[in-house]
């Protein structure tokens, strides 16, 4: 007998084009959702898309949107009336639940003339869907009141991205920045449950006492243990910058860039190593540190870091900070696009401005235009005129990536020095030290001791001076 898989949930988008976005960007948006939601495991089976000035306080969309977005989920798409309000001191039934009552419902405004741009399908033929998942990161009571509205889960943009983290943080840094973030997010959006008095009060061991209700209790509880996880985030961050402090001086290169830009198939190529690729945004969470190969002498070390998204979430971008200071301490980034998206210009612009926001936009940088594959002949040559600079390649070709690797050591090499360090047969120890840090070019011997004649950074040359001459 075999075991029956479990039907993937269906969804449909709903999203807002505000003014000071254009169609192009509007569309990239929502086609970026769409993979969102493939990665985390749903199937889209529509989208409904309106233009508006901006979010309305109530349900988002105005009243025909809201219906139009309800056929999929065979809601009223009306936000309904307030259920009548309970005497105060009226003694409670012997099956009440103690469901909170419902809010007043806010204001829905009539629609603008403006036309849906999205993919609604004709009366009588609207597949059906699980969620409905908002491109904008809305409030609770707007989430709230169109669930009421559709009679469905309601997810907004923030909400997907937090869970597609949350199911691949594999590494205990990655998970505890993730769960704070989630719990972050979870907070404000907290209310009493069916069963469970919402207005009713709790006292005793653990609780503040009179006056603090089961919903505050709860939240409180959520804040205590985003505390208790900070805590130990901040413990595994100082052994973290431990490590790095054991780095200092080593040449490193931060490959940086948006989700699924094929930064880690690029880390592969270089460093030789088995990082984990996949086709799916967010599949690198943590950060991995690898040597360039075939190694280098002095050595140069590879770090590829999470991506970046539209409309990060500000609280994973806090989370993350720890992560993200391997791209601040680094010697040179790469910008990793893949040039083959319309859109990698802003995903450009998205990647500078969140590291801009950690200080790392002083950092040196290259920008690699990959899946140049991907790419027609006349596209690539438009491409390098805009960009001269960048560097073009696929990480599948192992000519682009040894064009490259080179370029990371000419980078390095250009702030090296070419100098002779003459090593007494007294200090025969120091020689070892040398050719582990610094390229050896030539070597000799005489009476008084070892002559090398190396190409290094002239830190590294002062310091093994320093040594000769203690």
């Amino acid at each position: 007998m075999h075991a029956t898989e479990t039907p993937r949930k269906t969804a449909v988008i709903a999203a807002v084009q505000l003014p000071d976005v254009d169609d192009a960007d509007h569309a990239s948006n929502v086609a970026e959702l769409r993979r969102l939601l493939t990665t985390l495991g749903y199937d889209v089976v529509g989208a409904v898309s309106q233009k508006r000035n901006g979010l309305g306080a109530g349900a988002v969309f105005g009243t025909g949107k809201l219906k139009e977005l309800a056929r999929y989920t065979g809601g009223t798409g009306v936000i309904p009336s307030p259920a009548p309000k309970a005497k105060k001191n009226a003694a409670p039934d012997a099956d009440d639940d103690g469901a909170d009552e419902i809010e007043d419902p806010e204001p829905v405004e009539p629609d603008p003339d403006d036309a849906s741009d999205g993919d609604t399908p004709a009366d009588g033929d609207v597949p059906h869907a699980d969620v409905v998942v908002l491109d904008h990161e809305i409030s609770p009571r707007q989430a709230r009141n169109l669930e009421r509205a559709t009679d469905a889960e309601v997810i907004d943009r923030t909400g997907v991205i937090v869970e597609i983290f949350h199911r691949h943080a594999n590494t205990r840094e990655a998970r505890l920045q993730v769960e704070i973030a989630r719990l972050k997010y979870v907070v404000p959006r907290l209310r009493a449950g069916v069963r469970g008095a919402g207005d009713r009060q709790r006292g005793g061991v653990g609780g503040k006492g009179a006056g603090e209700s089961a919903l505050e209790l709860d939240r409180r509880k959520v804040r205590d243990r985003v505390a208790e996880l900070e805590a130990e985030l901040e413990a595994i961050a100082k052994e973290e910058g431990q490590r790095r402090s054991r780095r200092q001086g080593v040449a490193r290169v931060g490959l940086v860039g948006y989700t699924n830009a094929g930064k880690s198939s690029l880390m592969r190529a270089l460093t030789g190593s088995e990082v984990y690729v996949e086709d799916k945004l967010f599949a690198t969470l943590g950060t991995t540190v690898r040597a360039l190969h075939p190694e280098t002498t002095p050595r140069i070390l590879v770090s590829d870091t999470v991506g970046f998204i539209k409309k990060l979430p500000h609280d994973l971008v806090a989370s993350f900070r720890s992560t993200l200071d391997e791209a601040l301490e680094a010697s040179l980034l790469l910008y990793v696009v893949d040039c083959s998206d319309p859109g990698f210009r802003g995903q450009l612009a998205v990647t500078r401005q969140v590291l801009g926001e950690i200080g790392a936009d002083s950092v040196p940088s290259l920008l690699v235009l990959n899946k140049i594959d991907k790419v027609t002949d006349d596209e690539l040559l438009a491409l390098l005129a805009e960009y001269p600079d960048a560097t073009a390649l696929s990480a599948h070709d192992p000519d682009d990536v040894a064009r490259l690797r080179d370029l990371i050591i000419a980078f390095f090499e250009a702030d090296m020095e070419e100098t002779v360090i003459s090593i007494p047969y007294t200090l025969g120890r120091v020689v070892g030290q040398v050719r582990s840090a610094m390229r050896v070019l030539a070597e000799s011997y005489d009476e008084h001791g070892t002559h090398l004649t190396v190409r290094a950074p002239a830190a590294e040359v002062a310091r093994v001076r320093t040594l000769l001459a203690g």
